[in-house]
């Protein structure tokens, strides 16, 4: 049992250390895209807090959505939050799999430069909807009363280029059109269906996107046309540039 264990122990070192190696060269020909990506990151969230400091705090407009879900309330507003942090982490690790498992279909650097291709893509178009048109934002903290729905006018650059992580991303207003949460998710779904091998996993990606959809309209974080046009618009940008990227 000891020999077993320890050439078992010995294989994996070796496809860790294998997959280590092509992993970093393939870092060395891309990092430029994964830093690109990750500086858009940025600007988007600098983005969505620019817009806080213009929403104004408004009556809820009808939807029907609402009307069609009960209200979670906030003492159950986090359950969306946990749903997309489960699926947050799961994508994560699921892209490093390679390194441990022999089962290989993808390599883990140009997985990120697609995903993050999509996200910019999707977050650019997203920057200029939610500048275009301001919302009354229907979450609690957004509501009339809350003294989070609008922001100070900043007293310095600084303060504007600072992103308060994390309260400034669980607590920001005004960037509705169209949610962030379901353009991650999305994204995440996609590319799983495109590269993952277990069927069932499939199928639950899509079934967690739903769920993730109607937790956000129900705990009252989005409007409905919020996460309408997240799934129209992920999908038409994943069809159309998918083919044009590496990997």
């Amino acid at each position: 049992m000891t020999l077993y264990i320890g050439r078992e122990a010995s294989k994996l070192w070796k496809r860790i250390c294998a997959e280590t190696t092509t992993e970093i060269n393939l870092l060395v020909d891309n990092w430029k895209y994964l830093l690109a990506g990750l500086v858009c990151q940025y600007i988007h969230g600098l983005a969505a807090r620019g817009v806080h400091y213009l929403h104004r705090p408004g009556p809820t407009l009808q939807d029907l959505g609402f009307m069609l879900l009960p209200e979670l309330g906030q003492d159950k507003a986090y359950m969306s939050e946990t749903l997309f942090t489960f699926i947050f982490l799961s994508f994560f690790l699921w892209t490093f799999h390679p390194f441990i498992l022999k089962s290989k279909k993808i390599y883990t650097v140009l997985v990120w430069c697609r995903v993050l291709s999509f996200l910019v893509f999707s977050q650019m178009l997203r920057i200029l909807t939610f500048y275009s048109t301001q919302l009354p934002g229907p979450n609690y903290h957004c509501r009339e009363g809350s003294k989070l729905a609008t922001l100070p006018r900043p007293h310095s650059a600084v303060e504007v280029l600072f992103i308060n992580f994390p309260r400034g991303v669980l607590y920001g207003c005004g960037d509705l059109i169209f949610s962030s949460h379901m353009i991650f998710t999305l994204v995440f779904v996609r590319t799983y269906q495109k590269y993952g091998t277990r069927r069932f996993i499939k199928q639950c990606g899509w079934l967690l996107a739903v769920i993730q959809s109607l937790l956000i309209i129900a705990s009252r974080k989005h409007y409905t046309v919020d996460v309408v046009v997240a799934w129209y618009t992920v999908n038409l940008v994943v069809f159309f540039i998918d083919k044009k990227l590496p990997g």
